[in-house]
């Protein structure tokens, strides 16, 4: 069994003991850890180049290096500087009296901007670039791939800070600065809906690097969504499993954002508990479908 792994103390993440600490807790189980997300050693201080990104490049190079002695295989990131994920309601009435979470742009425009703004997108660019030139020869060297996540949501500025990983366009841009598959990608489907893909199509299209997938769908687009049970939405999942079968993937999934349902706090926003057993069975029923 594989299972991904966000990790909760972001102080010393990159430190191998901790590494050791966390994977084999999972080991004691039977359960290998397929990919490792949720928190890195990198900060704003990387993404916009600004003074002290060489030591936190370095802190990052050491943490793929001790990936790679743990057999840990894929390791999840963002570039999305300031505010990062971000929702304007997390309980959207659903069915059966379920929870979910919705993004509307219309209700940001009278919010102040962020502490970090303004953000140019040639900033996020640069960084990018001068990052990843530097770690993914390490990231090949250890075995460790990178999966770079979407911007959540996908749109191009949030409350004066732009933001660059918001399209399938923009995503082959960063896939030739370093031509590598260990330079890929986490395939986000509710992120890729929200920016107008053909999921399917775009599966295809980015092929080997795609390192890791979150399993998800939404009704709307990038500036008004609502995330939706993971049999709901409008994306063809029969069809996406299928495209992930011809082109050969078998690396890490997990269904991501899930409902909350009725009887459930909601104290944690799309990652509670009953909501994720549904969207596992349905993954589950899928894969088994087109099997063979």
């Amino acid at each position: 069994m594989v299972h991904t792994l966000e990790i909760g103390d972001r102080s010393r993440p990159w430190r191998y003991t901790e590494l050791l600490d966390l994977v084999q807790n999972f080991r004691e189980y039977g359960i290998e850890v397929g990919a490792i997300e949720g928190c890195v050693p990198i900060s704003d201080t990387t993404r916009l180049g600004r003074e002290g990104r060489d030591e936190e490049i370095e802190r990052f190079k050491q943490y793929l290096r001790n990936l790679g002695e743990l057999n840990v295989p894929v390791v999840a990131y963002d570039w999305m500087a300031g505010t990062r994920w971000a929702r304007t309601s997390t309980a959207v009435l659903s069915r059966g009296d379920s929870l979910t979470t919705a993004y509307d742009d219309q209700l940001m425009t009278s919010a102040p901007p962020q502490e970090l703004a303004p953000v140019a997108a040639e900033e996020l660019w640069e960084g990018l670039k001068h990052f990843l030139n530097e770690v993914v020869p390490i990231a090949e060297e250890a075995g460790v791939k990178l999966a770079l996540h979407p911007d959540d949501p996908p749109i191009d500025r949030l409350r004066g800070v732009d933001r660059i990983v918001t399209s399938p366009d923009n995503y082959g841009r960063i896939m030739e600065i370093y031509e590598s598959e260990y330079n890929g990608i986490t395939f986000c489907q509710g992120n890729f809906a929200a920016m107008g893909a053909d999921i399917p199509a775009a599966i295809k299209r980015f092929d080997d690097r795609i390192n890791f997938v979150h399993f998800r769908d939404v009704h709307g687009t990038a500036d008004r969504f609502v995330e939706t049970w993971h049999d709901d939405g409008p994306t063809d999942m029969h069809a996406c499993i299928e495209a992930y079968r011809e082109i050969g993937f078998e690396g890490p999934v997990r269904p991501d954002h899930v409902p909350t349902m009725a009887g459930e706090t909601n104290s944690n926003p799309m990652y509670m508990t009953l909501g994720r057993l549904f969207a596992i069975g349905y993954l589950k029923g899928l894969l088994e479908s087109t099997d063979g």
